[in-house]
């Protein structure tokens, strides 16, 4: 089955984007396909344990419900280290399926086949 890429820029400056990356992430990794979520700009907060408390709208689930289960169907998060060293962000606070990198690590994660998404 084809991997799943899911770019995120956005934090919660704007749950209810974060809400639908969250929920098309959870979607392909509750599908049983390997899937990792690429934090750049503000959304590399979301990779701090604890951070996320938020309802985008009502009827939206939880942030933190839709984290949990992306983690359960053992999504990843690669993180960049630009953005992370910018915003003065300790890794060591990041969730246990998160880790700092890049486009390089990115791209190497890539392969022929995998369905990307930006948001």
């Amino acid at each position: 089955m084809p991997k799943a890429a899911i770019s995120l820029t956005t934090g919660l400056e704007d749950a209810e984007k974060v809400t639908v990356a969250f929920l098309v992430a959870v979607g392909a990794a509750e599908s049983g396909r390997e899937t990792m979520m690429f934090l750049t700009k503000e959304s590399v907060r979301l990779a701090t344990d604890g951070f996320v408390h938020a309802v985008a709208c009502d009827g939206c689930p939880p942030l933190t419900t839709l984290l949990d289960r992306y983690a359960a169907a053992g999504g990843t998060y690669l993180v960049c280290g630009i953005c992370v060293q910018s915003k003065v962000l300790d890794p060591a606070g990041f969730l246990g399926n998160a880790k700092v990198g890049g486009t390089v690590q990115l791209w190497e994660w890539i392969d022929e086949g995998t369905a990307t998404f930006s948001f």
